[in-house]
């Protein structure tokens, strides 16, 4: 999974001050002062420049992750915005990198005092930067969040478990899981997507507990909720839908067959339909009934979930596009309303740029 591959972004005065540190040092060891002034700016705007693109590269190119991945990542973060802050942060090394060349070339050396320059060209670099802090802030929160994403397999039989909240879709996981299963939390709940295993010889079929869902439309939906349908649409080789007759869940039972019948027409997979609780109320007749709170029935559950069990076919082979550059920075570092202190005024020799 490329997320786990993605380093901590700095903010904007760790990019600056690790920079500085780099071109003090180079300054030292120069003995002509006017020579260590340009190269003084010439090396913190390389610093900046180069490890805003790696910034930008860290990330992966979303639209080539997996379905669940990619509507995952919408549902938490939204991918334009991610891509629109990747987008500042392009723009951001885009200008370090022109300020070098302006104020670390020949401007700096008919200079009268090539310290003012460099000064100057220091603090419109920084000013850049800190334009993006804020970017580089909400890049990090994602990246803290997306590297925890749990490990979904697109070539494993996938059942997904879906239901109202408090149903018993954990509780029937942990039961037929080999394994504890992996908790992933996200933003604004406690809650995310569980994925246990099961192993029935060489065969490992792989569990999805979804946040509980709520019968609401589309638009009333939270990010939690958004994942649970993105588990459902585009993992699921089976779906197991988990009734909860006794209605403890909070959930009366006309509400449940509504969401049932919606998860219904979101897929064009099987739905085997369970019946949980049934130590507290029996379910309907023709429908699978378990306890998940006594075990009874949840073998029988098991043995019909395995009864579905198919290969998954192969994972269509996506286009990458005609395009694909070399340097991300062409592709992200779009116009983004950010303007440099001073940027497109006339410059203060009066000359033009070199």
């Amino acid at each position: 999974m490329d997320f786990e591959k993605i380093p901590t972004v700095p903010t904007a005065d760790e990019v600056l001050d690790r920079s500085f540190r780099r071109a003090a040092a180079k300054m030292r060891t120069k003995t002509n002062k006017d020579r260590a002034n340009e190269d003084f700016v010439r090396a913190v705007s390389s610093a900046v420049h180069d490890k805003l693109v790696h910034v930008i590269q860290s990330f992966p190119v979303f639209e080539e992750q997996p379905p669940f991945y990619r509507d995952t990542v919408e549902a938490l973060f939204g991918i334009e915005r991610l891509k629109m802050a990747l987008g500042n942060v392009g723009w951001a090394a885009m200008h370090t990198k022109r300020m070098g060349f302006e104020h670390g070339g020949r401007r700096i050396r008919k200079a009268e005092d090539t310290a003012v320059v460099r000064k100057r060209a220091v603090a419109r670099i920084a000013s850049i930067v800190h334009q993006i802090d804020k970017d580089l802030l909400f890049l990090n929160v994602a990246r803290n969040v997306l590297r925890k994403l749990p490990e979904v397999r697109d070539s494993e039989f996938t059942v997904v478990i879906a239901g109202y909240p408090n149903v018993g879709k954990s509780s029937f996981i942990r039961l037929v899981s080999s394994a504890e299963p992996e908790i992933a939390s996200y933003p604004f709940t406690t809650k995310g997507v569980i994925v246990g295993h099961h192993y029935e010889g060489r065969r490992r079929i792989q569990f999805l507990d979804t946040p509980g869902l709520l019968n609401r439309p589309e638009e009333d939906r939270n990010a939690v909720e958004e994942q649970a349908i993105a588990a459902i649409v585009n993992t699921a080789d089976l779906i197991v839908f988990i009734l909860d007759p006794s209605e403890y869940c909070g959930y009366p039972m006309d509400d449940q067959r509504i969401l049932l019948d919606t998860v219904r027409n979101m897929v064009d997979v099987p739905v085997l339909v369970v019946a949980n609780k049934a130590d507290i109320r029996a379910g309907e007749e023709g429908v699978l009934s378990m306890s998940t709170a006594t075990g009874e029935g949840v073998d029988a559950v098991l043995a019909e979930v395995l009864l579905h069990y198919h290969e998954p076919a192969p994972a269509p082979a996506e286009g990458t596009g005609d395009e694909k550059p070399e340097d991300r920075t062409a592709i992200e570092g779009r116009e983004s309303g950010l303007r440099t202190a001073g940027e497109d005024e006339p410059e203060e020799d009066g000359h033009t740029d070199d």
